[in-house]
């Protein structure tokens, strides 16, 4: 295991933890690999009901590590200058498909923001189906105040989530805003105090690992192709996957409670 990212697994909740806090929890080239491994591996666990993205320390992600940006460690300085454009193009494509994937996973994924959020970190979080964030936590697209255009999804997530206008506000002008101002705009789904944050984003992870995953997987397929599937593949992608649902335990008896007026409990498969 990649001691960059910590992996716990409990109640049906995988928990993946950024461990660079003495590098603010940075995207690293390692760490980004550690992150496609784990999500590639729990894709296929039927056990894995949900999965937590966090952080150690109080700072969720930094983002990309500025300095080798700065340094121009990034580039290969003995190619010409095209094959040394493309084989950074390549280096940063890599780095970004962690954010695909998990945008993609058919899981319910939740961030849990304990602090700063800036740029690729910001975008990690926006990558996931839900933010749970500390109401005093800083958020930031970061990307302009270094003079560099969006990476890691943050231009594809942004407006889908806050709308394309207040999207260019926040990424143009780089503003940070406090964990309470993201909750007001819609950029995160909850906030908590420091006192609380624990407690409820714990029970908030289990709410969501008591869902019928395999439902939510179909729903999420669903809303991921709506961005870009007409009407009528988005009606013969939603008939195609509710009849796979219904031949699901979670469905059989969830019926059965609903017509005996009982309270049911999803198994996941």
């Amino acid at each position: 295991m990649n001691d960059e990212l910590l992996e716990d697994f409990e109640s049906g909740i995988l928990t993946l933890t950024i461990n660079r806090p003495s590098e603010h929890n940075t995207m690293s080239a390692s760490l980004s690999e550690a992150f496609m491994n784990a999500l590639q591996r729990s894709g296929a666990k039927p056990d894995i009901r949900c999965i937590v993205i966090t952080s150690k320390g109080n700072i969720f992600s930094a983002g990309g590590d500025v300095s080798d940006q700065a340094s121009g460690a990034l580039i290969d300085k003995d190619a010409d200058p095209e094959t040394a454009r493309v084989t950074l193009k390549k280096t940063i494509l890599d780095g970004m498909e962690v954010f695909a994937q998990l945008h993609r996973i058919t899981k319910p994924t939740l961030a849990v923001i304990p602090g700063a959020a800036a740029g690729a970190g910001l975008a990690l979080a926006l990558a996931c189906d839900f933010r749970f964030c500390l109401d005093t936590a800083k958020l930031t697209t970061a990307f302009a105040k270094v003079g560099l255009s969006c990476d890691s999804g943050l231009s594809y997530f942004l407006p889908r989530i806050v709308g394309s206008t207040k999207a260019r506000e926040l990424c143009f002008l780089s503003d940070v805003i406090t964990g309470h101002e993201a909750y007001d705009i819609g950029l995160v789904t909850m906030i908590a105090p420091k006192e609380t944050f624990e407690v409820e984003a714990r029970n908030f992870a289990l709410r969501l690992a008591g869902l019928p995953t395999v439902a939510i997987g179909y729903m999420k397929e669903a809303l991921n192709s709506s961005e870009h599937c007409s009407l009528d593949e988005i009606l013969d992608l939603e008939a195609d996957s509710i009849v796979r649902a219904m031949s699901t335990i979670d469905h059989k008896n969830a019926a059965k409670a609903f017509v005996n007026k009982e309270r049911v409990t999803f198994e996941g498969h």
